[in-house]
């Protein structure tokens, strides 16, 4: 798999891991561009690190990733080394995504995306635990991956969905405070 600049990542063999698309990553960040460098970006079930190893070599300061497999978690941490720059720092929690949302208290993300097992329960309860814990920054916004034929709802008041995109079977929708 190949990011930003065309840097090579590591990847898990198998189907336990399902990447966002090369399509889906680039549309992400076009529609964010310009406005990485220096942000705040959290990455929820985040695979092998791809988005956030993106937001890394675009300039992100803080990456931070939630990933519940540990040979997964070790994937993300080498992606990450290989492309941070000194200046940029980085996390990568191991654990439930919503129970790990938790220790995330207190500090807030510009970026927030969130990419969980497509028919998985993680919607609702994720978006939930975002909106309680204040974790979106007042002008941020989180996107959502899913598949083309489901919407995760809005979750309370406090977030909002401000634009929807399909790229084939999958789509994305797009959150704001």
């Amino acid at each position: 798999m190949k990011i930003y600049g065309n840097r090579q990542l590591k990847t898990l063999p198998g189907k336990v891991i399902r990447p966002t698309s090369a399509l889906v990553r680039e549309a992400v960040f076009n529609i964010w561009q310009g406005s990485i460098a220096d942000c705040r970006w959290l990455d929820l079930c985040a695979g092998n690190g791809s988005m956030g190893a993106e937001a890394l070599c675009r300039g992100a300061s803080l990456v931070v990733g939630i990933e519940k497999w540990a040979k997964a978690c070790a994937v993300i941490k080498q992606n990450w080394e290989q492309v941070a720059q000194p200046d940029q720092n980085f996390e990568v929690i191991r654990g439930d995504v919503v129970r790990q949302l938790k220790i995330l208290a207190g500090k807030q993300f510009d970026y927030i995306y969130f990419d969980p097992p497509y028919a998985s329960k993680l919607y609702q309860p994720v978006l939930e635990a975002i909106a309680h814990y204040q974790l979106l920054d007042q002008t941020g916004e989180l996107a959502v991956e899913h598949s083309a034929n489901q919407t995760p709802s809005s979750p309370t008041s406090n977030l909002e969905v401000c634009r929807q995109k399909v790229y084939g079977n999958t789509a994305l929708t797009f959150y704001r405070p």
